[in-house]
């Protein structure tokens, strides 16, 4: 199986380094600095679970150069998703399988606005890594997994032969009963935690610290609770609850990717969290009125980061 991961950061560069590592032919979509230190020295993993090096089969900028691919891993950020789709069209065979990992709940339907609904997977990971230095993923804390599936939940020959590939590296991963379920408890907790992040631009212990800002988060995981509900996505209290004991065990100083961009002043996908659900909500008859704020106040220092890259 020839396999492509476009986009070697913190999750394409763990999980595709993994699959080099277990002999897969794995080729690597990277840009900049980072390319060049794959392409000349391979590329390094430093792991909880143990370090390793690999030397992809391909590494490029370019997807063209790549073979034709069975299997393609998307470790891209969401607001990426529409351009990456566009340029991946063109090598998209009758059987390529696409498997996106972003944190987002739309990201399956934005991949079939571009490109053929069979060839598109629904999927997600957990994972704490990120780029170190060029040519280096520092995987830091967390199990690493992936969960995926068909978007109708059956069990179909090509979820297990992925299944089994993912096995065959290492790979914690999973298929569920209800991967749209799975998206959403995900988007919860990431949704909730992320904006308020970036406008308060302090650690996750000090806002669960403040009665005010706890608060909150929890008004804001309401209302992305309802939107769900109103798109059929069984979320329910409970998993709410499940959002707030995850919020209450995170070590003093986390912060989110989404936080740390903003703060940075790079372009976020704030737009596929508070932002989707402010429009979500709007089209489906749910108000939203702590997402909107958070967006609202947000947006500005977005729409800048976005300029500043044109």
């Amino acid at each position: 199986m020839e396999i492509l991961v476009y986009g070697i950061g913190g999750v394409g560069g763990y999980f595709g380094g993994k699959l080099a590592n277990a002999g897969l032919n794995v080729s690597m979509i990277a840009r900049g600095e980072h390319l060049k230190a794959i392409q000349k020295h391979g590329l390094e993993v430093e792991s909880i679970n143990g370090n390793f090096k690999v030397k992809p089969k391909v590494a490029t900028s370019d997807v063209s150069d790549v073979p034709k691919p069975d299997l393609i891993i998307l470790g891209i950020k969401s607001w990426q998703i529409p351009s990456v789709a566009a340029e991946l069209k063109p090598i998209i065979g009758e059987n390529t399988i696409v498997l996106p990992l972003q944190n987002g709940a739309d990201n399956y339907e934005k991949l079939i606005e571009v490109l053929p609904k069979k060839n598109v997977l629904a999927g997600l990971c957990f994972i704490v890594s990120f780029v170190e230095k060029p040519g280096k993923i520092k995987h830091a804390s967390y199990e690493p997994k992936i969960v995926f599936g068909e978007t109708d939940n059956s069990q179909s020959d090509r979820v297990k032969k992925i299944h089994d590939i993912l096995d065959e590296a290492g790979i914690e991963n999973n298929i569920p009963e209800n991967i749209q379920l799975e998206i959403w408890k995900k988007f919860l907790f990431i949704c909730t935690v992320s904006g308020i992040g970036g406008l308060t631009r302090v650690p996750i212990d000090k806002i669960r610290d403040s009665d005010y800002l706890n608060e909150m988060m929890r008004n804001s995981a309401r209302e992305i609770i309802e939107v769900g509900k109103a798109k059929g996505v069984p979320l329910t209290e409970k998993h709410l609850e499940m959002v707030f004991e995850i919020i209450n065990s995170q070590p003093e100083g986390t912060t989110a990717s989404t936080q740390r961009d903003i703060m940075n002043g790079k372009p976020s996908e704030l737009e596929n969290f508070n932002g989707f659900i402010v429009k979500e909500g709007e089209r489906l008859g749910v108000k939203t009125p702590v997402n909107r704020y958070i967006y609202e106040c947000l947006k500005p220092m977005e729409e800048a980061a976005r300029k500043s890259r044109e």
